[in-house]
């Protein structure tokens, strides 16, 4: 993986300790739109972090293919990827 990885590392780091939140949200039965919110945060962090990954590997892999049948490749699995993601 070519992502800056200290930066997606402390970010799921972050996302994990909202999940963490979360869970102890629905276990104290805290009011609906509260947990909705902090659900809604933790996923603008993941979805953050799979930004930064498709970006790097766009970047890296992608560009730094060696053959057009690897290029590609690499663009094929992007664009599969952004139809799971735009769904």
């Amino acid at each position: 993986m070519k992502a800056d990885k200290q930066k997606i590392t402390r970010l799921l780091k972050t996302a994990r300790g909202q999940i963490d939140g979360i869970l102890r949200m629905v276990e104290e039965d805290r009011y609906c739109i509260d947990v909705s919110q902090q659900l809604m945060a933790t996923e603008a962090i993941l979805n953050k972090v799979n930004k930064e990954i498709l970006t790097a590997h766009l970047k890296s892999c992608v560009s730094q293919a060696e053959t057009e049948e690897e290029k590609e490749q690499k663009i094929d699995e992007l664009v599969s990827m952004l139809g799971k993601i735009l769904k």
